[in-house]
Parts: C-alpha cells; structure tokens; sequence
C-alpha cells in the first residue's frame, strides 16, 4: 500500500500497509545518509518550519537535518522566540506560517490533539512531532524500523515496554505500531504510573518484572520523567531504581534494548547496558534520520 495521507498525526490511525510503506522508503533514505555526500534534490524549493512549543534535542534537530539533507529550507522557532509567547494562539501562529507559504508545519506541542485541528485548519502538511501525553508517530516509526532492521520482521516478536507508560506519547504510539505489525507487547510498570484500562489497547499487563523481562526478545525502556515526581506518584527515584531499573541480569541473554531518550543514567537502564553491545539506541537516532526523510518525502515531496 502507497502512502497518500497530507499529514502524519499519529499511528493510531495507520494501517499496517502505510506503516510498512513508510518503513520500506526509510531503507532507500538511510542508504543516502551514510554517504559521504549526503545532500539530495529532492525537496529543493520546499520549505519546513518546524514549531516547538516543548524543548527537544533529539527531535528537532532530527527534522532540521532531513530536511536540509532532502535540501528544503528549514526554519526553527521555539515557544520563547514566537508570538506564542506574546498570547498568540497556535492556529493564529500556524496561518501566519501557512500565509508564508509553508509547504510543511513540524509542530511540537504539550496540548494532545493540537496537530490535528491544525491539520483540519491548514493547506500545509502537518506532522505531529510529539503532542502531550498522546502521540509521537516518528519516533514510533523509527523504533519499528529499527526493530525490523535488527530482527528481521516484527510478527509475534516479544516486547516488554517498561516505566512511565501512563505520561509517555513514545509508548502509545509504539503500542499501536506493534501491535499493528503483529508483535505481542507486554507492559510493565509500577501501578501509578499505568494508565486505567490500558488492556483495552491489546496489550498486556504484568507486575512480576524479572519474569517477564527473561520472556521478552525486546524490551523498550522508557524515560522517567522525574517532572511527576512532584505529583507523589513514586515513593523516591532510588526505590524505582532498584524495582524497575534495568541492567544485564535482569534481562535474557538473547534480549535487545532500546530507549528513546534522553537517559537517565542509573535510574532507568545503568550505563554498561544502554551503551553496550545489546543496545539499540544509537541506531534509533541514526535511523531517526532516515525515518523522517521518508516521511517529507511521502507527505510532499512524491507528489
């Protein structure tokens, strides 16, 4: 199945088809980014701005730079350096940049849903580069493609998903993504940091964590956002450690690991396992580039 959708929201709404025709024209991106001369035509006279009302590193820097490797023009605001800042409100913000003929808007944005009203507002392609506690469908598109990558095909793969599901827009969209493509997910996380009914989703729910980290060929550690910490829904940073940090004993020999980053070193996966040989996360950031090339490139610039 082709790729015909204006914008990308979320995976939720992807069929299994579009997620893999999304992953099969990452492999011809990632062939160009590890040349010695990276830079392709085929974004030129496009233009990509990419609005982050949220900080980020790893995300926006990843769409500045398949942007101007596809040689769009690419345009970065923040929240401190836009009218947002002033009251504006985000679809005044979003017609502006439309007006200036944007071909695609990147947005960034700690309120769930704000891409698609954009969407439904504005001419331009909207991609959804992560929107409060709902989605982030690239970076579930890069983890998929480096999962595939690495084992070959994600059919009936073992993944356990483990920390703060219930604040993470990473694990919703990797839920959906899984599932989609056929992997059996397993979520594991303290009782407070699990959203209410997450069954309904397909997955399942698991307390004895040892056990089910030696069954799971993956497993995906997720941040903890010690942000939450204020909110009394962990009795201290060290005590998660110890319960649900993840070294190489706790995991089976065969097991692959992942993070979306940044790390919390020692908390949440100590440094021997999250830069070892069993990790996965700095091909994620790599494959990260390759993902969101294919994505401008199905949004716009196909056509």
């Amino acid at each position: 199945m082709s790729f015909t959708r204006k914008d990308l929201l979320g995976i939720e709404e992807l069929s299994a088809g579009e997620i893999q025709s999304l992953l099969v024209a990452a492999v011809s991106f990632k062939e160009i980014i590890e040349r010695n001369v990276k830079k392709v035509p085929t974004l030129r006279g496009k233009t990509i701005i990419n609005l982050f009302l949220e900080p980020s590193t790893r995300t926006r820097i990843s769409f500045e730079l398949a942007g101007k490797y596809l040689s769009a023009d690419v345009i970065n605001i923040s929240a401190g350096g836009s009218s947002v800042s002033k009251g504006e409100s985000l679809l005044d913000t979003a017609k502006t940049l439309e007006a200036m003929k944007a071909d695609y808007l990147v947005v960034r944005t700690p309120f769930a849903g704000a891409p698609l009203y954009l969407a439904k507002m504005v001419k331009s392609a909207v991609i959804n580069a992560g929107d409060g506690a709902h989605e982030h469908p690239t970076q579930a598109l890069l983890d998929l493609f480096t999962i595939q990558e690495k084992f070959q095909q994600i059919r009936s793969l073992k993944v356990a998903i483990i920390g703060d599901i219930s604040h993470s827009r990473v694990a919703r969209s990797n839920i959906w993504g899984l599932l989609k493509l056929g992997a059996e997910v397993t979520l594991i996380a303290p009782p407070t940091l699990l959203p209410i009914d997450i069954e309904k989703m397909g997955v399942k729910v698991r307390f004895k964590i040892d056990d089910e980290l030696k069954k799971a060929d993956l497993v995906y550690v997720l941040r903890l956002q010690r942000e939450r910490q204020r909110g009394g829904l962990l009795p201290g940073l060290r005590e998660y450690a110890r319960l649900y940090g993840i070294n190489s004993s706790r995991i089976s020999k065969k097991a692959m690991v992942m993070h979306p980053g940044p790390l919390n070193q020692g908390i949440e996966i100590d440094d021997e396992l999250a830069y070892g040989p069993r990790s996965l996360v700095t091909d994620q950031v790599t494959n990260g580039l390759a993902v969101r090339m294919a994505v401008l490139y199905l949004l716009v610039g196909k056509k």
